[in-house]
């Protein structure tokens, strides 16, 4: 059976006022709901400004674990995740017209990236520029593409991956969750193994502190609430210019599955 350890931190750095980041998760209670709908983690980085990201952020976060726990057996987290991520978009889409310009809210959205995890695979689906990355073997991979408008400039080949970590325009978003009535989500599948690491970020810490880093620091520290405590104070003494939350999960065990017709069965 599927077994995981996770730890997740959140902080409001050395700069901003307020935290507009949230994390959430879902964890199941019984063998039977681990089979049945599996693990869920989520983080958000609510973008707009005032208070009304951490309304963002919330929303999305409330919205996607809410939905997550209704889920009925069967369900494919593949085609389940990205659902989710439309039910967050809609929350805040009638938030923001509930509220209405009066209030701030025109500009409230955030960024979102979801894992769910089950027998021995991961979903991931993402909006915006909060990461995913899968640490393996001592090696730190990213899982997800930034949906900003640097990103877009390497796709183009306008400039390098190097030139887009240090260009302004990996701040501004091209895709974000409560800007408009419908969001895409990129989505895609990965198997896990024992020992893998999964950490979900926002930029308040791939922004600053460098990938090389971020592995130093996982691979130096096996601890998991230790490990997130590291990373989120080398944000910190980076500037600590942004709110910077981590979650990181370890797979502790599997269960090896196959796919027969759409439905999962056990591989001896």
């Amino acid at each position: 059976m599927l077994e995981l350890e996770f730890a997740e931190l959140t902080d409001t750095g050395l700069v901003r006022e307020h935290n507009e980041d949230c994390v959430g998760h879902f964890a199941p209670s019984t063998p039977a709901q681990m089979q049945s709908q599996g693990w869920l983690f989520a983080l958000a980085d609510g973008v707009g400004g005032l208070d009304k990201g951490e309304v963002a952020s919330r929303l999305a976060i409330d919205a996607v674990v809410a939905g997550f726990r209704k889920i009925p057996r069967g369900v494919m987290h593949v085609s389940l995740l990205p659902r989710l991520i439309q039910d967050a978009n809609q929350a805040i889409f009638d938030e923001r017209a509930k509220q209405g310009k009066k209030s701030g809210a025109s500009g409230m959205a955030t960024t979102l990236v979801l894992c769910a995890l089950r027998f021995d695979s991961a979903v991931i689906s993402h909006v915006g520029d909060s990461r995913c990355y899968l640490f393996r073997e001592h090696r730190l991979s990213p899982l997800t593409h930034d949906h900003n408008m640097a990103a877009e400039q390497v796709k183009l080949g306008a400039i390098s991956a190097e030139d887009a970590e240090s260009s302004p325009a990996r701040h501004v978003l091209t895709r974000a969750v409560g800007t408009e009535m419908f969001v895409a989500a990129d989505t895609i599948t990965v198997s896990i193994l024992p020992g893998d690491v999964l950490m979900l970020c926002s930029d308040g810490l791939h922004g600053y502190v460098p990938d090389a880093a971020i592995q130093w620091l996982l691979d130096s520290t096996p601890d998991l609430k230790n490990a997130a405590t590291a990373l989120v104070d080398a944000a910190n003494e980076a500037g600590g210019h942004d709110n910077v939350s981590v979650t990181l999960v370890r797979v502790k065990a599997v269960e090896q599955m196959g796919l027969y017709r759409g439905r999962p069965y056990r591989l001896l």
